[in-house]
């Protein structure tokens, strides 16, 4: 796959679409079976309660997995996101009520970085119940 954005279509301040991803116990289930990640705090009510956190709450890794899905979804290709990190700021608690919690993420191209590698930084903001959960969320992305 090759990226759909070229290079020289973005500048600085470039918006990607907005996203909201939801998040529910089924699909924390099915993370912690793919990711092998079966910590009680993101499945068991009782025992998260017991350790001080307000509900069930979202696995770390799943939240910025869900974040990434912006840009590989701007590109077109998930190989075109070359680096990304991010800090944990607040954990997504997703409450057992039918309607769990929502991730919204917005995106927009920071700095233009290598014109001969056509690589750009895009910093994310993402967002839960109206609480920043990931901070210094960055990407470095390869366009066409």
């Amino acid at each position: 796959m090759t990226a759909q954005i070229a290079y020289a279509d973005v500048e600085v301040g470039t918006e990607l679409p907005a996203r909201t991803f939801p998040v529910d116990r089924e699909r924390l289930i099915r993370y912690a079976g793919a990711s092998g990640d079966f910590n009680p705090i993101h499945w068991n009510e009782r025992f998260a309660k017991d350790v001080g956190l307000p509900n069930v709450i979202a696995h770390g890794m799943f939240t910025m997995a869900e974040a990434a899905r912006v840009i590989t979804d701007w590109t077109g290709d998930p190989g075109a996101l070359v680096e990304y990190g991010v800090r944990f700021t607040k954990p997504v608690v997703v409450p057992d009520d039918g309607q769990g919690a929502a991730v919204e993420v917005a995106a927009k191209v920071a700095k233009k970085l290598d014109d001969e590698a056509r690589t750009v930084q895009v910093d994310l903001t993402v967002s839960s119940a109206g609480a920043k959960v990931l901070g210094m969320s960055r990407a470095v992305v390869r366009l066409a």
